[in-house]
């Protein structure tokens, strides 16, 4: 699965919207993301294009499986390091900031070591 972190960005957007709002709109993202309508817009046809939302006649945006998969997987890596970031004694704006830029880029296997690590000790 080869995807940009960029539209990573946008599908955990999505699903965060989505359990937050239930129905997502292209201008919730603009205001979530605090970007510019036009990036929005064209960030959502590459996502529809790929086959990773869908996009119904009134303008919602539903997150399809490959979508989903990725989206889950990215905001899992974010509330546990997010978590674990707090857990050192990082303010809690700061360990959301600092999450967001690392769970694109490290490895699976470290991954699994730092949730192996957090059941073994049960630090979070």
């Amino acid at each position: 699965m080869n995807i940009y972190e960029s539209a990573e960005n946008y599908l955990e957007t999505i699903l965060v919207l989505q359990k937050r709002l239930g129905m997502v709109r292209s201008i919730d993202i603009v205001n979530e993301l605090g970007l510019s309508k036009p990036s929005v817009s064209v960030a959502m046809k590459k996502l529809r294009e790929g086959g990773y939302i869908e996009v119904d006649h009134e303008g919602f945006i539903t997150l399809l499986p490959s979508g989903l998969e990725i989206a889950r997987r990215i905001n899992d890596r974010h509330q546990l390091l997010t978590r674990l970031f707090v857990k050192l004694g990082v303010s809690e704006r700061t360990a959301e900031a600092d999450a967001c830029k690392i769970e694109h880029d490290l490895s699976e296997e470290t991954m699994q070591k730092l949730r192996e690590h957090i059941q073994k000790y049960d630090t979070l």
